[in-house]
């Protein structure tokens, strides 16, 4: 717990340092190409930006933990109901829909590899994880859009609709958004999955339980899949990053107002307040589902739990 609270404290001062390392001054983004030397002051003072830079710093940290993130020069809203009501619930659906569609085609995939081991199978399954992991996202997101889109019609364009609003309208405009996202993910754990498999597969207590004459599918998910849930978790959780820097390209190809749109736009439009509270939060999310990771390993191996 003390060793992610350092890393936060770390990633809030790396965050912090993007408003001070950002060609520009904020107030004259913020102000435009015409102001008085008063207005320029006072929006200076206004911000804190006229206290040293340990002060700023406390104060933006204070400001964030607190929940009172300023506003979007912009958009002309709260950054915070922006960013947590409005952009983050996007990407959380869109994440958690891809991470679940992933599980749920490369775990099996990777079993069968690992069960048909240097078969047809198993050559054919590697074949399609490399291309998977190989296959850019944002070609993947407008190929899939002319087919499935465009040329058949089944799934709609681009949009977001809150599946918490509209069920069936809501996850249709997430599958292809999702099937773009997950393809490098299903791509690794399915090598994840035959590797450990494979190795536990071989083990001595497999070839007993064969001999006993429990049924094939038994000892295979129950005595090999058991024990190696740990690295497929841990995989999962480092890989969460990748799959929220993905969701920055997804959401743009497919119009998704998520942080990954926000993002790109806050860069494009120099606003460095917003991005700040992005990548802080963003950074945040990674760090307490990595703790959460941390945290399952006792439950998953009866090992590792204190006497």
């Amino acid at each position: 717990m003390f060793q992610t609270l350092v890393v936060l404290i770390i990633v809030s001062i790396a965050s912090f340092s993007l408003l001070k390392l950002a060609p520009g001054d904020p107030v004259v983004i913020m102000l435009g190409t015409e102001y008085s030397q008063e207005s320029y002051d006072e929006l200076r003072a206004q911000l804190g930006l006229d206290r040293p830079v340990a002060v700023q710093y406390l104060r933006w940290l204070g400001d964030f933990v607190t929940g009172d993130w300023g506003n979007s020069y912009v958009a002309k809203t709260d950054i915070f109901s922006f960013v947590v009501q409005e952009a983050l619930p996007v990407t959380l659906t869109l994440t958690a829909c891809a991470i679940l569609l992933a599980i749920a085609v490369g775990v099996p995939l990777g079993v069968i590899s690992a069960v048909r081991k240097d078969s047809g199978w198993d050559v054919g399954i590697a074949a399609l994880a490399l291309t998977g992991t190989a296959f850019p996202s944002f070609f993947l997101g407008i190929v899939l859009i002319w087919f499935f889109a465009v040329k058949v019609g089944f799934f709609p364009v681009m949009g977001f609709v809150p599946p918490w609003e509209d069920f069936w309208s809501g996850m249709l405009h997430l599958v292809l958004p999702a099937a773009t996202l997950s393809t490098f993910f299903i791509g690794m754990i399915v090598r994840v999955t035959r590797a450990a498999m494979v190795e536990v597969l071989a083990q001595p207590y497999i070839t007993a339980a064969i001999a006993r004459g429990e049924p094939r599918r038994r000892v295979i998910w129950v005595h090999g899949f058991r024990n190696i849930l740990m690295p497929l978790v841990t995989v999962i959780g480092l890989q969460l990053g990748a799959i929220l820097q993905g969701a920055v390209l997804t959401e743009t190809v497919f119009s998704l107002p998520g942080l990954g749109q926000m993002l790109t736009g806050a860069v494009l439009g120099r606003e460095y307040v917003l991005v700040q509270a992005g990548v802080m939060l963003t950074a945040t999310l990674f760090i307490l589902v990595n703790l959460a990771v941390d945290l399952s390993y006792p439950f998953l191996d009866p090992r590792l739990r204190a006497p």
